[in-house]
């Protein structure tokens, strides 16, 4: 499986100190060139021009980008080092709106250097380290479990349909969208993925229809627009997407597009699912509503990968993400189980859980 994301520790007797690793996704699918950095502006820049994208994948760099911080501090003290790497996570916090495991990743991190700030200052550091790299395994692990517990909802399906990219790419590793897809495929499932291209920038082109294509998965890629098509055809048994902030009513914030393919899926019957991790839970969030929705640059339209497609001067407008209200949602997978509607208790008492399934 594809390694996302990567703490690179430093090695006994080398001047070189730990740093990230991450597979720099504007370059795909033509190229797979890593970033490596111990730079937190260059991690910062990484977020937000999608080399590094994905709810879970954005958190986890913008942990280890702390781990830079702190690790590159020139402070004498750890109460000065501890200040430097708040400040880090602050400017973090500024790359990207919409998804919450950036900000989770980045309060878990300022918790566990505020309560390990009696250390010496190396210790210090190593502890930051260590954390970011566990918030990194626990998400693989978590996005497993995912897959495990979403794979029963295949079992009868010869075709699904995805949007944008939940796959490896997005996540430390397996995905959550595409995780059961993985799972069904190791055991022998024959599935077509319909994946959706993901206008603006591709995503499903780019970055799923590659990584199901590398996977050995049958993948058929088609335009955002041809959807309704598709599943009039009687070709979609589920549709599977992830998820950047799910409110506590169960209102979800995915990739642009989500919301129209979960009225569509509506429209002809076909079970819409949700799958996220419980990081991606936003329980400070009563609804939809209130979830802030990232508005992107014009040119990602008007000029898309360098060629103008649009007139001059036109009037633009650019959400990178929209809202699927819970009443579309079939169910919502997680890491400890499925969560059904009424959303607002089955998601708490998900949460609530510690265990995984064993896979």
């Amino acid at each position: 499986m594809l390694k996302t994301i990567e703490w690179i520790p430093s090695q006994p007797g080398h001047p070189v100190p730990g740093y990230v690793r991450l597979i720099d996704q504007t370059r795909l699918p033509g190229e797979i060139t890593y970033l490596e950095t111990t730079d937190v502006q260059e991690i910062w820049d990484a977020i937000k021009v999608l080399k590094v994208r994905g709810a879970p994948a954005i958190g986890i760099a913008a942990a280890m980008g702390m781990a830079v911080a702190a690790q590159q501090s020139d402070a004498t003290s750890t109460a000065a080092c501890l200040q430097d790497t708040e400040t880090a996570g602050d400017y973090l916090a500024t790359s990207r709106p919409t998804a919450i495991n950036l900000f989770w990743a980045i309060d878990r991190m300022k918790r566990v250097a505020q309560a390990h700030a009696e250390l010496e200052l190396n210790a210090f550091i190593d502890r930051l380290v260590m954390e970011a790299r566990a918030i990194r395994d626990e998400d693989e692990a978590q996005c497993r479990a995912i897959g495990e517990h979403g794979v029963a909802f295949l079992a009868e399906c010869r075709g699904v349909m995805t949007h944008c990219n939940a796959g490896s790419l997005a996540t430390a590793c397996y995905g959550t969208a595409l995780a059961p897809m993985y799972v069904a495929n190791e055991r022998g499932q024959q599935l077509t993925v319909y994946a959706g291209e993901t206008r603006p920038l591709l995503q499903g082109a780019r970055l799923t229809a590659w990584e199901l294509m590398q996977a050995g998965i049958d993948v058929i890629l088609i335009a955002d627009n041809m959807a309704a098509h598709v599943m009039q055809a009687g070709r979609i048994d589920a549709v599977m997407v992830g998820a950047d902030r799910i409110a506590a009513n169960g209102d979800t914030a995915n990739k642009i597009g989500t919301y129209g393919l979960a009225t569509l899926a509506r429209a002809h019957d076909i079970p819409f699912y949700v799958l996220a991790p419980t990081t991606t839970f936003d329980f400070e969030t009563e609804t939809g509503v209130d979830i802030p929705i990232e508005e992107r640059a014009d040119s990602e339209i008007t000029e898309g990968f360098g060629s103008r497609t649009a007139p001059d001067g036109v009037q633009v407008y650019s959400p990178a993400f929209d809202v699927t209200p819970a009443t579309l949602v079939s169910a919502i997978i997680c890491e400890h189980g499925v969560a059904h509607p009424d959303y607002r208790a089955s998601l708490a008492e998900m949460a609530g859980r510690t265990s995984t399934p064993e896979g």
